[in-house]
């Protein structure tokens, strides 16, 4: 199957669309995670195209409007040629959680596959594609009070506070978190006030659900080194294209209501930048932590996925794009 190499901005060749009826009852959704910065935008654009297939963003932070270039959202001429999902699809005021995601999914699978076309699943949030794989965690709806008041906490005390105090009620379900988990404390203390109950007793989501679907996972992926250098040079390259100004706009339209979408990657060491002096020694303490903070999180998402049985992971060193295309398509097409 033949296909060019494609770089950021560049037109998917949609000649090559090429779809692949299911050989069993399952349908079939393409997974792709890989840490930031791993080129999983290119690599899905370039299988959309092949397969006939129609992208869903499992990004946390690419569901709002505004946060474009800290999360490295497709083009816009991108996504005029292949179709994407939950993108651009929250105001950057209002929280988006996990069980929101589940249900947007599931709705972007239906209409997807109802036009026969291939659902392709792309991103690095480890907790969001772990629920499309084994269902959104349990526990009762998120209280906007009670949201509230933890998130105000956390701003307040600092995310430490919270940890220990989840830590108190709840040890074994604060064993496999961490105090950087800012998302996750929030929950479970949010979940144990309103269910009087800890998050350890819910079921645990470990099963792949009985459904209709049959999951294709990859996990791709540079050795740490030459990732963490792609990472660096992806900072420094947002900035160059506007990235301050971008969170100064968001800024103005509400981004810290949004205690979320204000600590994410980027925008949170903007915000601090933006705050203060904002002199030549601040702009390069703002480009340092954002660059750390990015690394790190690529530490997280190879800790995850080292924990997800049905990935199969694919070093991009070992084996060039066309070669990942190919090994993808071909398990696609032909299955187990």
């Amino acid at each position: 199957m033949k296909s060019a190499t494609l770089t950021r901005g560049q037109k998917v060749p949609v000649t090559q669309k090429q779809k692949v009826p299911p050989k069993d009852k399952k349908k079939r959704v393409l997974i792709i995670a890989g840490p930031t910065a791993a080129g999983k935008t290119q690599l899905s654009l370039s299988l959309a195209a092949a397969l006939g297939g129609e992208i869903i963003s499992a990004d946390s932070m690419q569901v709002y409007q505004g946060m474009d270039l800290g999360t490295a959202k497709a083009l816009p001429e991108e996504r005029s040629l292949i179709a994407h999902h939950l993108i651009d699809i929250c105001p950057v005021t209002n929280p988006f959680n996990v069980a929101e995601f589940y249900k947007h999914s599931q709705d972007a699978f239906r209409e997807i596959m109802a036009r026969e076309n291939v659902p392709i699943v792309v991103g690095g949030s480890g907790f969001y594609i772990h629920a499309l794989l084994y269902g959104p965690p349990a526990g009762p709806p998120s209280n906007k009070e009670v949201r509230e008041q933890l998130e105000r906490q956390m701003h307040d005390l600092g995310p430490e506070v919270l940890y220990e105090r989840l830590q108190m009620f709840d040890p074994n379900y604060a064993a496999t978190i961490s105090e950087f988990d800012r998302h996750k404390i929030i929950r479970a203390l949010e979940i144990m006030a309103l269910s009087e109950r800890r998050v350890s007793d819910f079921p645990k989501a470990d099963k792949l659900q009985e459904q209709e679907y049959d999951f294709r996972c990859w996990f791709v992926y540079y050795p740490r080194e030459r990732l963490y250098a792609r990472i660096e040079q992806r900072c420094e390259e947002m900035v160059r294209k506007g990235f301050l100004d971008e969170v100064r706009q968001l800024e103005q339209m509400g981004l810290r209501e949004n205690p979320s979408a204000a600590q994410a990657i980027g925008y949170r060491q903007a915000l601090e930048y933006l705050a203060g002096p904002q002199k030549p020694e601040d702009y390069k303490n703002f480009l340092t932590e954002f660059k750390k903070a990015s690394r790190h999180y690529s530490k997280r998402q190879f800790t995850w996925f080292r924990k997800e049985p049905l990935f199969r992971w694919l070093n991009i060193d070992e084996h060039p794009i066309e070669r990942l295309k190919e090994l993808i398509l071909q398990d696609f097409e032909q299955g187990d």
